[in-house]
């Protein structure tokens, strides 16, 4: 089940591609043309083969025409007729000669064995080509049917009537048509490849324009150039302008912070001393420790805005850092911080895995939630990494106390600390929790296997 998934995922991400949903479009619309002009090749085939047919007939009657004469009223054809093909009786081309009342009064020897059941009608209006069935035989024959009034100076009304069975032409049809699949069939397979080249080839500005993000997100550029077609080049502006704004902004943000707390922090230095002296005298001291408690709230605000300020992700550049490096960097520090617990940390994770986050985010995501598990577990840590499809899981276990159920939204909040034992701020878990939030991740406290917390950061590329 979750492999059918993954595949599903895959062929969205696929569908996504704006070339393949052209090629489709493309593809499509060309197989919708080449099935309607099929049928309108066929039929401008069948129009010109009837006509053909037609003409041939009308070429035969006319020679009928001329064998014909006409003695006290009665018609007389010559033993041997013009066209060898009427007195052949393997011959496909058969005459009849009608009189006006409709009644047969001659036909070749090559239609002798045959079985036709075809009675003109003579209405003045001189000739037609028609089709016609023999329902006996279930033979189909063109017919080619022309009324003769005045045959050599003499009146008469005859009508002069040549067939020829479908069957041979419908044969020649039938090779026509798959021909003409075969070729048509060509012809699309040529025309998609010189659509795949067309787009591929139109598509190589994009692809540059993508290049050059990539390097934006990784940080190897600033800014795009402006090697690109007519048509992008008002996007690729915006993009410049829009980087050019966010660095502004992320710099300005993060030095008026800074003025900020250098500007604080005197005048907090000058009123912690004061606090200090104040609480050594026994009736200023309930008013010393307000004051103190106030001072250390302000201290948390600015700690954690500076945090925020310098840690926030940006909105166009994308980093990816090695995991194991910080990783081992930071439980060998907070090993020899904690010495004297002599913590066992499992560190499962693969040696050239990546997040995508910036180093300084990274290493404070990793140290906040490194620093809490060895502070608070009993002697074991733990730290996995899955790498998912589009992202990737962390988690990060110790078999310490682990925190109650009630209390666990209260420990990511600003300044809230359970731990009143050991000093601190109690914005590490924010600082995390406004990371990861700022990356598009989600960050779950459950409990662990080993006893205690199990802290869980889901992140996507």
């Amino acid at each position: 089940m979750r492999r059918a998934r993954i595949i599903v995922r895959q062929l969205r991400a696929r569908f996504r591609s704006l070339r393949l949903r052209l090629m489709l479009g493309t593809t499509a619309l060309a197989v919708v043309f080449m099935l309607l002009l099929m049928p309108v090749l066929q039929g401008v085939f069948m129009m010109a083969l009837e006509q053909t047919v037609e003409k041939r007939l009308a070429s035969d009657a006319a020679a009928l025409i001329s064998a014909a004469r006409i003695h006290d009223g009665r018609l007389h054809m010559p033993e041997k007729m013009p066209d060898e093909e009427f007195d052949n009786l393997d011959s496909h081309l058969l005459g009849f000669i009608f009189d006006r009342d409709g009644k047969l009064i001659w036909r070749s020897r090559s239609s002798q064995d045959e079985l036709v059941q075809y009675l003109p009608h003579y209405d003045g209006r001189g000739h037609e080509f028609v089709r016609v069935r023999d329902e006996k035989n279930g033979q189909e024959y063109f017919v080619y049917d022309i009324e003769v009034d005045l045959l050599r100076g003499d009146e008469t009304a005859l009508s002069i009537v040549t067939m020829q069975p479908t069957r041979e032409y419908r044969s020649l049809f039938n090779g026509f048509a798959w021909q003409l699949r075969l070729w048509l069939g060509l012809a699309l397979v040529v025309l998609l490849g010189l659509l795949w080249f067309g787009l591929t080839w139109g598509f190589r500005s994009l692809r540059g324009l993508s290049d050059e993000l990539d390097g934006v997100e990784a940080g190897t550029r600033q800014r795009l150039s402006d090697d690109h077609p007519r048509e992008l080049l008002r996007l690729t502006n915006s993009l410049n302008r829009l980087l050019d704004s966010e660095r502004r902004q992320r710099e300005r943000y993060r030095d008026s912070l800074e003025d900020l707390a250098h500007s604080l922090k005197t005048p907090l230095s000058v009123l912690q001393g004061v606090g200090e002296t104040l609480t050594g005298q026994a009736e200023n001291r309930e008013q010393a420790q307000l004051m103190q408690a106030q001072i250390e709230r302000m201290s948390q605000q600015i700690g954690y805005q500076l945090q925020r300020a310098s840690l926030r992700r940006s909105g166009l550049v994308r980093h990816r850092e090695q995991v194991w490096p910080l990783l081992d960097s930071l439980c060998r520090s907070l090993a020899k911080v904690y010495r004297d617990k002599q913590v066992e940390a499992t560190l499962d994770v693969p040696e050239h895995s990546q997040i995508t986050m910036e180093r300084g985010a990274l290493m404070e995501l990793l140290g906040n939630l490194l620093e809490n598990a060895y502070r608070l577990c009993l002697r074991q840590v733990r730290v996995r990494l899955v790498l998912l499809p589009g992202g990737c899981l962390l988690t990060i276990e110790d078999d310490g106390p682990g925190v109650p159920t009630d209390q666990r939204a209260r420990v990511l909040q600003r300044g809230e600390r359970l731990d009143v034992q050991n000093p601190g701020q109690g914005i590490g878990l924010a600082v995390v929790e406004d990371i990861v939030e700022s990356y598009d991740g989600e960050l779950s406290l459950e409990d662990s296997e080993l006893g205690g917390a199990c802290f869980r950061v889901r992140l996507y590329d």
